[in-house]
This record gives structure tokens, C-alpha cells and sequence, in this order.
């Protein structure tokens, strides 16, 4: 029998919370950190909102810095990654745990059109209705 890889992967598409800020670590490595606010697919029955859960992003090198260059706060953006979870401990000397998704690449999620200010219109068709034939059997056509 052959064995089965199962490893960790998420995918996640949200809007970005906050500005972004690209950061370096001692050693020069770029780095930046931000939350995504994520809506769930079902409302809230006693309110009727939409319930949104804001995940925290890591994202590191390129990554960092494609992310810091081309997007901002409130533009959607489609993450792939990790999650990854690690311990420390708070101010107040109790033990906590932190989930966050490490991105291994980011992805526009909105139209290169939604972010500009005035709407382009999309180009006229070219050539004549004329020009074009009927199709007198469907069976003729290659797909």
C-alpha cells in the first residue's frame, strides 16, 4: 500500500485590515505581518450579519515585499500558505498559543479594473454581423 502525504496547506481570500509596513530583521530579511478579515458563508441568526474572521498573516523575503509593493489596506487579497502555530508567553506571565497562516504566495483578487478611478469601456467589437455565417449542422464543429 502506498502511503499518503497529507500536509499543511491553507488558502484564504480577504480583505486586507490595516496598512501594511515592510520590515527588516537584523540580518536584512524582509518581513511584514497583517491581518485579513475573511467572511464566513452563513449570518449570525440572531443579528442577521455576515461573521467575519480576521486572520493573522505572516509573509517573509519576496513574499514581504510583492505584498507591501502592490497591495494596501482594504484591497482583497488571495493567500496561500501554512498554518503555523507557536507558544509564548503574555504580559502577564500565562502561557498563550498563536495561530497564523505563513504565505507562500499572494494573489490579486480583485479585477486590475476595480482599482482604478474612472471605468475604462470595454473595446468595440471588430468587423460585421454580416461576415458571419449560420451553422446549418452542430455536428460539424470541432469541440
Amino acid at each position: 500500500m502506498e502511503a499518503i502525504n497529507i500536509y499543511n496547506k491553507a488558502i484564504v481570500m480577504g480583505r486586507i485590515t490595516a496598512d501594511l509596513e515592510l520590515r527588516q530583521t537584523p540580518s536584512g530579511v524582509s518581513v511584514t505581518s497583517f491581518t485579513v478579515a475573511v467572511a464566513r458563508q452563513f449570518t449570525d441568526k440572531q443579528t442577521g450579519e455576515r461573521v467575519t474572521d480576521f486572520l493573522d498573516i505572516v509573509a517573509w523575503r519576496n513574499t514581504a515585499e510583492f505584498i507591501c509593493r502592490y497591495f494596501s489596506k482594504g484591497r482583497p487579497i488571495l493567500i496561500e500558505g501554512t498554518i503555523q502555530t507557536r507558544s509564548y508567553v503574555d504580559k502577564n506571565g500565562q502561557n498563550r498559543r498563536a495561530w497564523e497562516i505563513v504565505a507562500d504566495s499572494a494573489h490579486f483578487a480583485d479585477s486590475k479594473q476595480d482599482g482604478q478611478t474612472t471605468p475604462q469601456a470595454a473595446p468595440a467589437p471588430q468587423g460585421n454581423v454580416d461576415d458571419f455565417e449560420d451553422i446549418e449542422d452542430a455536428d460539424d464543429l470541432p469541440f
